[in-house]
């Protein structure tokens, strides 16, 4: 059975291998923040045994990381925090604002500093670049947060929903030491080329999307509904027909799970996690929906259950949908 912890080289501690995703504690896109629940959260997941906190700028347009800083700094903790860049947003509101693709130097610098002071740190543990930008050169990109990490402001560098091709031309100026794309029980693309190049390449896979946004947690069914500021109101998988197909699988996931002990959200992680050298990213904004992480840790699924999930779904979900829809544009 595999480590239930992990190491990513250039930050000294073992890291558990659920980490805490802080998308929706921002509250951009998951119908708006509330603070107090996302500090309390935070503090209940390193209660949980997690010790590293994946967090973005554009999460709330810099209000997650103000948050991670704030939950960090009133509790006595060991744990890492891992962010992103290349990034940028113009607008006067939330409703209106404009997200593109932009990891020229200059802004990389810049969201560096202001990722520092958000989150009250001196050095960021891991930094990544959250998506290609096609108008700046790749190699433009590492070889500034290069600089960063010599300077000691970067323990670690990343990158998130890079192909391994655009990873190439990364790893050629600066060391790349995690990998975060999509990963969970619908969502399998990266296992055709970007687990067996994380594998190759030693590097450790930061998988976002977990449960699904939700979907994996057992808590959703066909009456359930999203506001128009949730994402999900946008994603394909929760509308009908494919809401449906999807609530049905996890209705057969739930009852494998039942029979190891678990809930569906332990099985759909653990299966995750034997996938290969991957940290899994536990989103939550309520402090109730950390509980239940340790459930993940201490046990592996048997070939027979791997097979299982397999030919579940095989008969509900035999098209995946992937999250494509999630990609932000380009810089004009």
């Amino acid at each position: 059975m595999a480590s239930d912890t992990i190491r990513i080289p250039g930050i000294d501690t073992p890291l558990s291998r659920v980490a805490l995703g802080t998308w929706a504690i921002g509250g951009w896109m998951w119908g708006g923040p509330d603070d107090d629940n996302g500090v309390r959260t935070i503090h209940a997941a390193i209660d949980e045994g997690i010790n590293l906190i994946d967090t973005a700028p554009v999460y709330g347009f810099g209000h997650s990381e103000e948050i991670v800083g704030r939950a960090l700094a009133e509790k006595p903790h060991k744990a890492h925090v891992a962010t992103k860049l290349g990034l940028h947003w113009v607008g006067e509101d939330e409703k209106n604002m404009k997200v593109f693709r932009d990891s020229r130097p200059a802004r990389i610098r810049k969201e560096v500093e202001d990722s520092l002071r958000r989150l009250r740190v001196e050095t960021i543990d891991l930094e990544q670049i959250h998506w290609p930008d096609d108008k700046t050169p790749i190699d433009e990109s590492a070889r500034e947060l290069q600089k960063l990490h010599q300077e000691g402001k970067i323990r670690a560098l990343g990158v998130s929903n890079f192909s391994p091709e655009q990873m190439d031309i990364f790893r050629e100026v600066a060391p790349l030491a995690t990998i975060q794309p999509p990963l969970n029980l619908f969502e399998r693309t990266i296992e055709k080329d970007i687990l067996p190049y994380a594998e190759k390449h030693n590097a450790v896979v930061l998988a976002y999307g977990a449960l699904c946004r939700g979907l994996l947690t057992g808590k959703m069914n066909r009456d359930t509904t999203f506001p128009k500021d949730d994402l999900r109101s946008n994603d394909p998988k929760f509308q009908k027909p494919n809401f449906e197909k999807y609530l049905a699988a996890v209705d057969e996931f739930e009852k494998l799970a039942e029979k190891r002990g678990k809930s569906v959200m332990a099985f759909a992680v653990r299966w995750l996690l034997d996938q290969g050298p991957i940290i899994a990213l536990w989103g939550a904004r309520k402090p109730g929906q950390v509980s239940g992480v340790k459930d993940v840790f201490g046990w592996s699924l048997t070939d027979e259950e791997k097979k299982a999930v397999d030919d579940i779904l095989a008969r509900h979900v035999p098209n995946p949908i992937d999250p494509t829809f999630m990609a932000p544009p380009a810089r004009d």
